[in-house]
């Protein structure tokens, strides 16, 4: 009797030491860091991490599983990737093939300048066109960044008027000054196909493409497609970020990324005027 109740009172023991041991046993978050498909931020202490379609399931019940008591998985429609395509267009030489936006021009000085995706132009010094044909140059890639998608063009064609404005299609809005987005706060998209609204959902955002990873993002919940990348995210009169890509589509809704413009002028000693 005295033996039956030992093991009774261990096995009890025991039922209460399962659950800690199996929080303890949960996978490392560390070994999905840099999982293609996914976008990381943290969020009031926890960590978020978004996965798009693409994520196989198995990888989705991992990271889940790591995240326990931890942070929140989110789910985001279509697959997550740079959007190249076409506020104003601009095209790359040499085979690129691809049209994106400039996102905001900049002057240091009397040099003018324009911020782009890095994602968007080839290596630096080459040439940057206005037209589809690479028949009217537009500038030369000055400099690069590709852990941020920031790129910086100087202008070499000098009879195309150059605002320090968004296209908002139509008309012009003046951009005075860089700042930082905060998150919950209203902010807009340019490009070709209009004007888009909504609102900044999270920042300072790390995001794992299919062809690498870059950091400092911030994400709203705009849509986006190919074709928008590099173009502007603003408030007002104030440009907050260059479009740097997303998921889903402005048929089914989505998600965007954007570098941030201020860190891009700051590191390039280039500002609106």
């Amino acid at each position: 009797m005295r033996t039956a109740r030992v093991i009774a009172a261990a096995v009890a023991a025991l039922a209460v030491l399962l659950p800690a041991t199996a929080a303890a046993a949960a996978p490392s978050l560390a070994r999905f860091a840099g999982l293609p498909g996914t976008a990381w931020w943290t969020a009031n202490g926890k960590t978020m991490v978004a996965v798009d379609g693409s994520v196989h399931a198995d990888a989705v019940a991992g990271l889940r599983d790591a995240l326990r008591n931890r942070g929140q998985l989110v789910r985001d429609d279509g697959t997550l990737r740079r959007h190249i395509a076409g506020a104003d267009p601009f095209y790359q030489g040499g085979g690129f093939g691809g049209r994106c936006l400039i996102g905001f021009n900049a002057r240091a000085g009397s040099t003018y300048y324009f911020l782009t995706s890095r994602h968007c132009v080839g290596a630096v010094a080459s040439t940057v066109y206005a037209d589809a044909a690479a028949t009217v140059t537009l500038g030369v890639v000055s400099a690069v960044t590709p852990s941020r998608d920031t790129a910086l063009i100087r202008y070499t064609n000098t009879t195309i008027v150059k605002p320090s404005a968004v296209n908002t299609y139509p008309g012009l809005q003046p951009i005075t000054a860089f700042g930082m987005g905060a998150v919950g706060s209203r902010v807009y998209r340019s490009g070709p196909n209009g004007l888009r609204a909504g609102s900044i959902t999270a920042v300072n955002v790390t995001v794992n493409y299919a062809d690498g990873t870059v950091t400092g993002l911030i994400r709203t919940n705009i849509c986006s497609q190919p074709g928008d990348s590099g173009g502007p995210l603003f408030a007002g009169t104030t440009g907050i970020g260059i479009t740097s890509g997303g998921s889903g589509s402005c048929t089914t809704g989505g998600v965007s990324y954007y570098a941030s413009a201020q860190v891009a002028g700051t590191s390039y000693g280039v500002g609106p005027y």
